[in-house]
């Protein structure tokens, strides 16, 4: 099959490209998905650079760093192993299935829940893997998973706009229920733009908060159709005058960096803080009275458990979110699309097809 290959931590140099690499085949409770879109996010990225390891402090770059510890250069804080196919948010069709695994799903076309469990415990988050990272993903013709990891999904989307679902909105839905935002909540989303940062904007007012975007004036009139009650720019010299009267009770932050201090003091007492990325810089500046004197709570929020991949695909089906497609480019040209998410040439998701 043809597949785009990673060979070990590093720059864009580190993908191969390969037009007959081993077709995977299904195990017990498995299932064989012939991929028909692949969506593409910052796990690739820093899994594919080794940001997540502790020896680097810098904002994501998407190059290769000076020095990546052996030792933690994943998510999970783990080394993986290479060769491994990246890809963690497949969207296809079921071709074969491996024993015990359910043949009515041959023939259906399914989502993919990238988080991989130990479904002895589904709920132990220590022993969470995920795909395209633990185990070979998506970036390629054809994929296996286990059948409890992917979902029939009922919906006109096509498999493109279905593959900017995935991460980016269980991560979302999953920092928010973290938050537990409700409609009593003012919501801000720094990084709306950007994937998980669109989706936290449509999920939150499907809770019924009040939400407002953060974003790069260029990008405002594409944030705008996601329906956030107020958008700012990226970062305000001045965060509490160009808020106003709002009261923010809740960040959402994807993103971090030097500008995180003033998020954090515009929180209302009894805030919430919720964390799930630092695309702009992991290492921060935290005042602790501004913590205790104003009784905030922060949550970081990675594993999800096995509903929120399920309520996902509802809200989909229900039409209660949607897609917000930048750009679909061939798997071929991952290269040249992740440099687009890296630079974030696009307003949305970007998606590969084989």
């Amino acid at each position: 099959m043809k597949a785009m290959v990673l060979t070990g931590h590093g720059g864009l140099d580190k993908y191969e490209w390969h037009e007959d690499w081993p077709r995977p085949e299904p195990g017990p409770m498995e299932v064989l998905i012939r991929v028909g879109a692949c969506g593409l996010n910052n796990t690739d990225v820093n899994t594919r650079s080794g940001w997540y390891s502790k020896a680097v402090s810098e904002a994501t770059t998407g190059g290769a760093y000076a020095a990546v510890g052996e030792a933690d250069p994943t998510w999970g804080g783990s080394p993986i192993t290479f060769p491994r196919i990246q890809g963690a948010d497949a969207v296809g069709e079921v071709v074969a299935v491996g024993e015990g695994a359910d043949p009515a799903l041959v023939g259906k076309r399914v989502m993919t829940d990238g988080w991989l469990r130990d479904w002895s415990e589904p709920m132990n988050m220590d022993k969470a893997g995920y795909f395209g990272s633990e185990r070979d993903g998506g970036f390629a013709e054809y994929a296996v998973t286990d059948m409890r990891n992917v979902a029939v999904v009922d919906s006109g989307l096509s498999d493109a706009e279905l593959a900017t679902f995935s991460c980016s909105y269980t991560t979302a839905e999953g920092m928010l229920a973290r938050a537990n935002v409700t409609a009593g909540d003012t919501v801000l989303v720094p990084g709306a733009s950007g994937g998980v940062g669109g989706a936290l904007v449509q999920l939150a007012k499907r809770r019924g908060a009040r939400v407002i975007a953060m974003a790069s004036e260029s990008k405002h009139a594409e944030v705008a159709k996601l329906g956030p009650d107020l958008i700012l720019p990226r970062a305000p010299e001045d965060l509490r005058a160009a808020l106003g009267d709002e009261k923010v009770t809740v960040v959402a932050d994807i993103v971090g960096g030097p500008y995180w201090p003033t998020l954090i003091d515009i929180l209302e007492r009894g805030g919430r803080y919720t964390c799930s990325g630092a695309i702009a810089g992991p290492m921060v500046t935290l005042d602790l009275r501004t913590f205790y004197l104003r009784d905030l709570t922060f949550t970081g929020s990675t594993v999800t458990p096995p509903h929120v991949f399920r309520d996902v695909v509802g809200y989909i089906e229900r039409g209660e979110i949607r897609p917000v497609l930048a750009a679909t480019y061939p798997l071929k040209n991952l290269r040249e699309a992740q440099q687009a998410f890296i630079d974030k040439k696009h307003t949305g998701n970007i998606v590969v097809t084989p």
